[in-house]
């Protein structure tokens, strides 16, 4: 070795360098020009995806804006939004009966469905054996694929009678919505709490075994506070998705656009009330349904914006 640097510096500065190991000569090869073209049109097409996406959502909110702006104009961004009757054929605008219905079905939802869905993934992170998770992980992936017409017929023929023998009703409203979107949401939590307890380095439970913990004080005193970010991001996500839904929502809550008395009175919500009116709509109705799904839009855009900013949170922090 020193003989080799030794003969390098007696051949001068215009000797050849050293041979790349494993090629046939000391010349470096430059990168050809079509490889130059290639990378460039990758880039450019990859621009255009994501340009597509933005461009999508942009002109999806101005459609919805230009047709639904009207109604605030008209009726006023207070009365329309906290108006208390819904009465489209009378000129009754009020649509908090609608808000408070799609707000009260989602919390009572990830009241019982965000335990449920975050037990499942630290039991499939940390507790299971390989065979175990191999059978349940599919099995839970397997509830974000049934298509939520399944669920509603689920609910309203297995759920309801249930509910109404135990209430005295007819079984529709909050309690049979709950119980139907908290299934709804389980995959949703449960995937990206999983991933978020997964990433999760492995000194991290080295070193708390290593202090003298046991295996469950490990994780709800180290793993679970050190994933919270990740966790706190399934679950709005899952209330995006619960905030959404229609079709499974619409078969089980009797559709009364008023503010329910009870767990088990009918009500509505912001995208039952869509579906319903948007066929028959026409004039300062069929607005207020585009007003409606201004209101649904932001909501959107909130939890979406919650979300990029408990991300950035969480890595300043770590």
């Amino acid at each position: 070795m020193a003989g080799s640097e030794r003969d390098m510096r007696d051949a001068g500065p215009g000797a050849p360098g050293p041979r790349e190991p494993g090629s046939g000569s000391g010349v470096l090869r430059q990168t050809a020009r079509s490889q130059y073209l290639k990378e460039s049109s990758l880039r450019a097409l990859f621009l255009a995806c994501a340009s597509v996406a933005v461009m999508g959502v942009a002109l999806i909110f101005l459609f919805v804006g230009l047709r639904g702006w009207a109604i605030f104009a008209k009726v006023g961004v207070v009365d329309f939004l906290f108006g208390s009757t819904w009465l489209p054929t009378e000129g009754e605008f009020g649509i908090w009966p609608l808000i408070f219905g799609s707000f009260a079905v989602t919390i009572g939802a990830l009241l019982l469905g965000a335990p449920l869905a975050i037990g499942t993934a630290i039991f499939l992170s940390e507790v299971a054996s390989p065979r175990v998770r191999s059978i349940l992980r599919p099995a839970v992936e397997l509830l974000a694929g049934i298509p939520s017409v399944i669920y509603g017929f689920f609910g309203l023929i297995v759920l309801r009678p249930i509910i109404a023998d135990m209430s005295g009703g007819l079984g529709f409203g909050l309690v049979t919505g709950w119980l139907i979107l908290a299934i709804m949401i389980v995959p949703t939590i449960s995937a990206i709490s999983e991933d978020a307890l997964r990433s999760l380095s492995p000194g991290i439970r080295e070193a708390s075994y290593a202090m003298g913990a046991t295996k469950w004080q490990t994780i709800y005193k180290v793993l679970v506070p050190a994933a919270k970010v990740g966790i706190i991001d399934a679950v709005i996500l899952g209330m995006g998705r619960a905030i959404g839904e229609t079709m499974a929502v619409l078969m089980v809550i009797g559709n009364a656009p008023v503010v329910p008395a009870g767990v088990s009175e009918p009500f509505s919500t912001l995208t039952t009330t869509i579906v319903l009116d948007m066929a028959y709509a026409s004039g300062d109705h069929r607005t207020a349904l585009f007003g409606m799904a201004i209101i649904l839009f932001l909501i959107s855009m909130v939890l979406v914006a919650l979300v990029r900013s408990l991300s950035r949170f969480g890595k300043q922090v770590g």
